[in-house]
């Protein structure tokens, strides 16, 4: 006697349950290379580079007046739901977050012994240096007093001071504006003083012609 066969249910799940979904309050990558990272530094730039503390989408925005700190994606996703808010009844208004948390944390539980391995994975955050622009918006005109309420709003949601920007507000290189718009060999340097001027004379020691230079 035959019986007709039967399909068997895998005990495998399918791909459908494997696929990763992410509602609109998460910020976490889809995929990472590394599951748990090393804690790293804070970025300085000491290369002389100004990329990332201009705007470059939008007409307003916020960027880090003080030292780099490193953002969690809870503080991003609550300073950008204050901006939405802000901007929801302009139509077309648009926002863009120019950091993104891709950076896993682990943390262990309190009191627990050195060593046995790396903690288990707590939250995503992202390492941002100073000046660097994090928000803008734009998208259609906004009136500068709306812009700056709502760009306020957020910087408080952010563990670090913010500074206002708009399109005119030059580059920053650490903690000094610097103005890209004007090449290097035009650029001049403030007059030195005349009284800091330093003149040799060969015919007395260096003892007494530095006693004789007037004090700075």
């Amino acid at each position: 006697m035959f019986f007709p066969l039967r399909p068997r249910s895998s005990p495998l799940p399918g791909p459908s349950t494997l696929t990763f979904v992410r509602h609109r309050t998460n910020v976490a990558p889809r995929k990472v290379k590394w599951p748990k990272r090393q804690k790293g530094t804070i970025p300085i730039p000491t290369g002389g580079s100004t990329k990332g503390t201009t705007l470059a989408f939008g007409e307003w925005g916020i960027r880090i007046k003080e030292n780099g700190v490193r953002f969690t994606a809870k503080q991003l996703v609550a300073a950008e739901e204050v901006i939405k808010r802000k901007l929801k009844p302009l139509k077309g208004s648009k926002l863009w977050t120019r950091v993104y948390p891709d950076i896993p944390v682990c943390v262990k539980g309190n009191e627990t012994r050195m060593g046995k391995g790396k903690g288990a994975f707590e939250f995503w955050a992202t390492r941002v240096g100073t000046g660097r622009v994090i928000f803008e918006i734009g998208g259609v005109p906004i009136r500068e007093e709306l812009a700056r309420d709502a760009l306020r709003q957020a910087s408080s949601r952010l563990p670090v001071t913010m500074e206002f920007i708009s399109r005119r507000t030059p580059a920053k290189l650490g903690s000094v504006d610097v103005d890209t718009d004007t090449p290097h060999h035009q650029r001049t340097l403030p007059p030195a003083d005349a009284t800091s001027e330093l003149t040799i004379d060969p015919s007395h020691t260096v003892a007494e012609q530095v006693a004789t230079q007037p004090h700075l």
